[in-house]
């Protein structure tokens, strides 16, 4: 059970994730009229589909939502085997629980692509199959600015772009991502100084041996 513990931070996340978003399909209206303000205008509740990646970002062919899907799959199977990996190496647990929040984020995202084009038929029209192909429900808008974006921005210059919308899987993926890269070095240096513990043991275990066959010589 110690070894597996870290994935209920995991589950956690994708529990909440879809009971969230969930209560968004079944009982809020799409688009802007049916968004519910939360700190006035600054933060609200707007139902919106994603049919891509995070802030919309789509592979430009029709089986590129396939791929983003397979993509998906194989990047929870990675980061699973790497938190069970990594807590049988006891490595720090601010590290360990930084996995659980990316993977059940991961996870939380991978069952809208999967399972939502058939349970709740949300798929593009232009799609070739309803499984694979589901589309992620966004809820939380920061409408903080929108506008049209200068013509040097990468990618999006000089298209109408707004603060995105995400959902409670892109937030837990956000915050474990961000905390790794804050707080990497601290992760890191515990299994750093034990490694340097273990081998100093290992060193002094053995030291004895070779004095001892030194005397014999």
């Amino acid at each position: 059970m110690k070894y597996y513990r870290y994935f209920l931070v995991s589950i956690a996340i994708i529990l909440i994730d879809q009971a969230i978003k969930i209560s968004v399909h079944y009982f809020m209206e799409p688009g802007y009229f049916g968004q519910i303000e939360i700190l006035g205008s600054y933060f609200k509740l707007h139902y919106t589909l994603n049919p891509g990646m995070a802030f919309g970002i789509q592979l430009g062919t029709i089986y590129g939502k396939l791929m983003l899907t397979s993509f998906r799959i194989v990047a929870m199977f990675g980061i699973g085997y790497y938190l069970y990996s990594f807590t049988k190496k006891k490595m720090h647990a601010g590290l360990l629980v930084c996995m659980g929040l990316i993977l059940g984020g991961a996870i939380g995202n991978l069952i809208d692509s999967v399972f939502y084009g058939v349970w709740f038929n949300n798929a593009p029209l232009n799609a070739p199959m309803t499984w694979f192909h589901g589309q992620v429900i966004d809820m939380f808008f920061f409408d903080i600015w929108e506008g049209i974006l200068p013509n040097w921005v990468p990618i999006w210059g000089g298209s109408y772009y707004s603060t995105p919308i995400f959902n409670f899987a892109d937030a837990s993926i956000f915050c474990g991502v961000v905390l790794f890269l804050v707080f990497q070095n601290k992760f890191l240096e515990k299994h750093e100084a034990e490694k340097v513990d273990t081998t100093s043991n290992l060193e002094s275990l053995n030291a004895p041996e070779e004095e001892e066959n030194t005397l014999h010589i």
